[in-house]
């Protein structure tokens, strides 16, 4: 399979972030109300632990949500779920195998449709929010299209690690390989950054993000569709479905370690 040579790069269209679910909103007042339970007098103390308990009791999928660490996944349209039903893009995809898998992590869809790491990198401050526990980065497909320098991408990758290692938060980095017409020089240049940076940063590393697909194409015109759509570009439900299956492992591992991280 060839890797798709362009993605969108026209207005960034609304990410789909998920929204926060009524267990997780629930979650974070219990969490609020026993913070502050401390703090209260005696007798008020006592009746809002019995409150909290009542919650708990009542919601129980809400108390154990409080303790799921919350991932960021910053990228572009191949995490946005560019193309594809709400639950068919990558973010719930994972999150769906991440829940069968008993991984207590909230997943936050961060990405929008043609970013490159420059936009990525500005945006990264209100990515990173109070809740955020840890982070994933799938950029530099649309660097690598634009032919943009790979110094250039490098320096944007390694800013936004940098800030996710300045809030403590561990990462897993995504990785793309430059096709060979853009000469033997950029593919070198541009399919060393990502090791080189995991390495630097002690992140995490998938190494191709195309690879999983790579890996089922028999080289015929109906597995192409089946797992790439119309455009040719983006995946299909199908192929997506194989990216997360290759990448549950990883996100699994990054949760452990974002809730190692955690205050006891």
């Amino acid at each position: 399979m060839v890797i798709p040579r362009r993605i969108s790069t026209g207005p960034a269209l609304p990410s789909r972030v998920r929204a926060a679910s009524f267990s997780a909103r629930t979650g974070s007042a219990i969490a609020s109300l026993l913070g502050h339970v401390t703090s209260l007098r005696y007798g008020a103390g006592r009746a809002a632990r019995k409150a909290a308990v009542a919650i708990a009791l009542i919601y129980p999928a809400a108390a154990a949500q409080a303790d799921a660490v919350v991932i960021a996944a910053l990228g572009d349209s191949l995490t946005a779920g560019y193309g594809l039903d709400e639950d068919e893009g990558l973010v719930p995809q994972l999150q769906a195998r991440l829940e069968a898998a008993g991984v207590e992590a909230e997943l936050q869809n961060a990405g929008v449709s043609g970013d490159t790491s420059a936009g990525g990198l500005a945006r990264l401050g209100w990515t990173l929010g109070p809740d955020v526990d840890a982070l994933i980065v799938e950029l530099g497909a649309n660097d690598m299209l634009r032919g943009i320098d790979p110094a250039e991408v490098r320096a944007n990758l390694d800013g936004i690690l940098a800030q996710a290692a300045d809030a403590g938060l561990p990462v897993l980095l995504i990785g793309f390989s430059a096709p060979g017409n853009y000469g033997p020089d950029y593919k070198a240049a541009f399919d060393a950054i990502y090791p080189d940076l995991a390495e630097a940063r002690g992140a995490d590393l998938f190494a191709d993000y195309f690879a999983p697909l790579r890996a089922a194409d028999d080289g015929t015109q109906a597995a192409r569709a089946r797992l790439l759509q119309g455009d040719g570009l983006h995946p299909t439900a199908e192929g997506i479905g194989l990216i997360a299956d290759a990448l549950v492992p990883q996100v699994a591992a990054l949760a452990g370690r974002a809730g190692a991280d955690q205050p006891g």
